[in-house]
C-alpha cells in the first residue's frame, strides 16, 4: 500500500470511529474498530476498548459532536473537533490516534474551553466545520 493509500484509509477508519461513537452513539463500534489492548493517555479514562460503550453510554442526551479538519500521516490521525455538553462550556479538542493493523490502538488529546471569537485577541474563531 501507498504512503498516500496508507493516509486515506487511516483517515477514513478514524472518521468512521468518531462518527460511530460521538455521532451515531453506537456502542458496537469499540469492539469493531478499536483494539482491545487500546491505549488511553486520556488521564480520566482506563486502557482498552471495554470502556468505551460505557463511555458512550453515559453521553447526555444535549451532546453534539462536530468533527473539523481530519490530518493522516503514516499511522497517525489527528481530528480537531467540537465538543458540545462534554462539560459546562463548549470544548474544543484535538485528538490523536495511533493505527496498529487497521485499527485505532492509541489515544492522546487536548481539550480547551471555546472561547467566541469576538472575545478572542486576533477575532478569530477557535473552530470552523471543514466540509
Amino acid at each position: 500500500m501507498s504512503d498516500r493509500d496508507l493516509n486515506r484509509a487511516n483517515k477514513a477508519l478514524v472518521i468512521e470511529a468518531i462518527t460511530r461513537v460521538f455521532v451515531e452513539r453506537d456502542v458496537t463500534a469499540p469492539a469493531e474498530l478499536f483494539h482491545s489492548d487500546y491505549r488511553q493517555h486520556n488521564p480520566s479514562f482506563r486502557n482498552g476498548n471495554a470502556v468505551l460503550p460505557g463511555l458512550i453510554s453515559s453521553l447526555s442526551e444535549g451532546f453534539k459532536y462536530e468533527m473539523g479538519m481530519v490530518v493522516a500521516e503514516g499511522d497517525l490521525v489527528m481530528v480537531h473537533g467540537r465538543f458540545v455538553g462534554w462539560g459546562p462550556k463548549p470544548m474544543i479538542g484535538v485528538d490523536i490516534f495511533r493505527i496498529r493493523d487497521g485499527k485505532l490502538a492509541e489515544h492522546w488529546d487536548v481539550l480547551q474551553e471555546e472561547v467566541p471569537a469576538s472575545e478572542t485577541a486576533s477575532g478569530n474563531a477557535m473552530f470552523e466545520s471543514v466540509s
